[in-house]
């Protein structure tokens, strides 16, 4: 059964950077899209953005393009999340998931397994 693991999260200022990584085990992640969802405080789990089995396609929310980037190495089994130009809205707990196939989306639902996250707080 495929376990994922966040790392990377910390806390940063303002205009700062972060790389997140969501290491796989238990299965190779090369059979999976995945995707990297937040939960602030109070409020409901969103979507940041995903990545297709191959790697060749990517989709982020509107309110990180530009300033996210995500990434898959296959060979490491993990995928990372760049985080640039950070906000006080970035804050939160960031998650990733997976589900096996091709194509991902940035619906929530659509994704088996889930890692227990990682927090990113961004202070200005």
């Amino acid at each position: 059964q495929l376990q994922l693991a966040e790392s990377g999260g910390g806390l940063v200022q303002t205009g700062g950077s972060l790389s997140l990584s969501c290491a796989a085990s238990g299965s190779t992640v090369d059979g999976y899209a995945i995707g990297w969802f937040r939960q602030a405080p109070g409020k409901e789990r969103e979507a940041v953005s995903c990545i297709s089995m191959s790697g060749k396609t990517t989709i982020y929310a509107d309110s990180v393009k530009g300033r996210f980037s995500i990434s898959r190495d296959n060979a490491k089994n993990a995928v990372y999340l760049e985080l640039r130009s950070l906000k006080s809205e970035d804050t939160g707990v960031y998650y990733c998931a997976a589900v096996r196939g091709h194509w991902c989306g940035l619906q929530d639902y659509e994704y088996d397994y889930w890692g227990q996250g990682t927090q990113v707080t961004v202070s200005s």
